[in-house]
């Protein structure tokens, strides 16, 4: 390696070092680590700009806006209710129907949708009930990237791979939904073993939140109707948005101002809405990476995983799953996945059937994002939340239970992929 490599590496374990240590915060070791990539001209400037990913920071921003506009209609307090009335106040319940939702709206919107949609109705629960959110936010992170792999349009990843190996939805459905359901129910049962017997509340604030009326939670009727038809509007959009030749940032830029349009709000206290530490985050760990993709740093490691599999199907489908988690859990999924794209299209230009190999990416990408709090957009955004609210979310302790049930649903991906296309 020569020296711009090794400086890249260095400055790249300097942020997730300051990161995991939690000594400053993880928005600031980010930029810290974009200037150190800049000053020490391991890039140009204008180079850098070519690394961020700026259509997931503009669906960030616009969902964020959308949401921000959304909130002031009462449309998740009145589902928060309903949801624990249809539960009956058992918190275990609760917490397994807010799952469940995550993981379908995370299907057929994309994960970082829907932690912005669900993250208020979580608050209000356990604000009513005097009980820590931490876990719930923690069940739901892993249940947003779990749903959002089962798609298209539910994890960026997938909307790269579907775009260079032309894949369409039905395509996603059909491969990954069978062990998205799989991994959702074994996602539950693990749940069920770590916090099922310490979910606990008063029976007087249980009693109370049965007893308010999710009618009275509407702030605002015009906004709620307003509100439901554009989240239908953005699911639609999202869907068809290859269809429409638009990009997934340029649907969730117009839905928020069309949002705020209707909404008739002042735009100053939508924009405080905003996560702009979790932008900043994102804006610099791109840039960090991209000095890495830069310098070849993350080719030559992806060419090596390659060219040791060649020849072999089976290991080479189960290297590109093991490696795609893992690397997907550390650095950021997006980076990789848009690394190891050209060399799979390299591989079948030389003969190597890749169809089973898109397959082993996508789900090693989008579920290693669970292994770590920094492994995918839906983990920051909603820890971001958390955090605001006075319950932050530390890097080891979501590693105690991320990484586990990450390495679970990646065993369950690998039996899945090799009874399917090995055996």
């Amino acid at each position: 390696m020569d020296i711009t490599q090794i400086i890249s590496i260095a400055i790249f374990l300097l942020v997730l070092i300051l990161i995991i240590s939690e000594k400053v915060h993880r928005a600031l070791a980010a930029l810290l680590g974009a200037a150190l990539v800049l000053v020490l001209q391991i890039m140009p400037f204008e180079q850098s700009l070519e690394h961020i990913d700026f259509n997931t920071l503009g669906v960030l921003v616009g969902m964020m806006l959308f949401v921000s506009v959304i909130k002031r209609s009462g449309l998740f307090e009145f589902l928060a209710i309903k949801a624990a009335k249809v539960a009956k106040g058992n918190i275990w319940y609760i917490m397994v129907f807010l799952m469940l939702i995550t993981a379908v709206l995370s299907a057929l919107l994309d994960n970082v949708t829907t932690v912005l949609l669900i993250g208020p109705m979580t608050l209000m629960i356990t604000r009513e009930l005097r009980i820590n959110p931490i876990p719930f936010f923690m069940t739901q992170i892993i249940a947003s990237n779990v749903g959002g792999t089962a798609t298209l349009i539910g994890d960026p990843p997938n909307i790269m791979i579907g775009s260079a190996a032309s894949l369409s939805f039905l395509d996603f459905l059909l491969v990954d939904g069978p062990i998205v359901v799989i991994i959702m129910i074994a996602t539950i049962a693990g749940f069920w073993l770590i916090y099922a017997k310490h979910l606990k509340a008063d029976a007087s604030d249980i009693q109370g939140l049965l007893e308010l009326n999710e009618y009275d939670a509407i702030k605002s009727k015009s906004l709620f109707v307003k509100s439901l038809v554009m989240i239908a509007v953005v699911a639609v959009g999202f869907t068809l948005h290859d269809a429409l030749g638009l990009e997934s940032a340029t649907i969730a830029l117009s839905a928020a101002v069309l949002m705020m349009l209707l909404g008739r709000v002042e735009i100053e206290d939508i924009v405080l809405g905003v996560e702009w530490p979790t932008i900043c985050f994102f804006a610099g760990l791109f840039v960090v990476v991209g000095g890495m993709v830069s310098t070849g740093v993350i080719k030559i490691f992806a060419e090596f995983l390659v060219a040791t599999t060649l020849g072999d199907p089976l290991v080479a489908l189960l290297v590109v799953l093991v490696a795609s988690a893992v690397i997907s859990a550390v650095l950021d999924n997006i980076p990789f996945v848009a690394t190891m794209i050209p060399v799979l299209l390299t591989m079948g230009e030389s003969g190597v059937d890749i169809f089973p190999l898109w397959w082993a990416l996508s789900l090693g990408a989008c579920l290693g994002g669970n292994g770590t709090l920094i492994g995918a957009s839906a983990n920051v955004v909603l820890s971001g939340i958390s955090g605001r609210e006075g319950h932050p979310i530390t890097y080891i302790d979501y590693l105690k239970v991320g990484a586990p049930m990450m390495v679970l649903s990646i065993v369950l991906s690998g039996i899945y992929l090799v009874v399917r296309f090995v055996l």
